[in-house]
């Protein structure tokens, strides 16, 4: 049996089908929420009784500060250890870099010449020249100049580099 492509048109449709279910799983978990919501408030935080006089007021103001200032302090607290929880969280993640080791990348080649290199290295105050042509002794070449005559007899050529041969193997 040969497996069939799916078809752009059943594909998209079944994309928008599960996008719609989705759709309503959100829906659903935002209506829990809220009716999660409601309920921890009737639970926890009744509706204060405002008819009496103004004693009665009084005592249900100084008890809902109580209520603030205890709420305070407990988010305070909260907010302490998540702190410390993330300063550890950072803390261990160093000590996994340092433990992995950090990966050096790959070095791409640069062409430079001697004096960009020893200038790199060195810092700009140390001013080295690496150029070697320039210390290097001038030398004036010897032009030899042979007779004219010279050039046609074959045989003085000859004598001339036998003296020479022996000059060399003398020394």
């Amino acid at each position: 049996m040969s497996e069939k492509k799916m078809t752009s048109s059943r594909r998209h449709h079944l994309k928008s089908v599960i996008l719609q279910i989705a759709l309503n799983w959100i829906e659903q978990e935002k209506k829990e929420i809220t009716a999660a919501k409601e309920a921890y408030m009737a639970e926890h935080c009744s509706e204060p009784d405002t008819s009496g006089d103004q004693a009665a007021l009084m005592d249900v103001c100084k008890q809902l500060h109580a209520l603030i200032d205890k709420l305070d302090e407990e988010r305070y607290d909260a907010e302490a250890k998540v702190q410390k929880a993330d300063k550890e969280i950072e803390e261990l993640k160093i000590k996994v870099v340092d433990l992995r080791g950090v990966k050096k990348p790959a070095l791409k080649k640069v062409r430079m010449s001697a004096d960009s290199m020893l200038k790199a290295l060195l810092g700009s105050k140390h001013t080295v020249n690496m150029d070697l042509r320039s210390n290097l002794k001038q030398v004036k070449k010897e032009v030899k100049e042979e007779p004219t005559e010279a050039v046609g007899d074959w045989r003085k050529n000859i004598e001339d580099k036998a003296d020479r041969k022996k000059m060399f193997e003398s020394s």
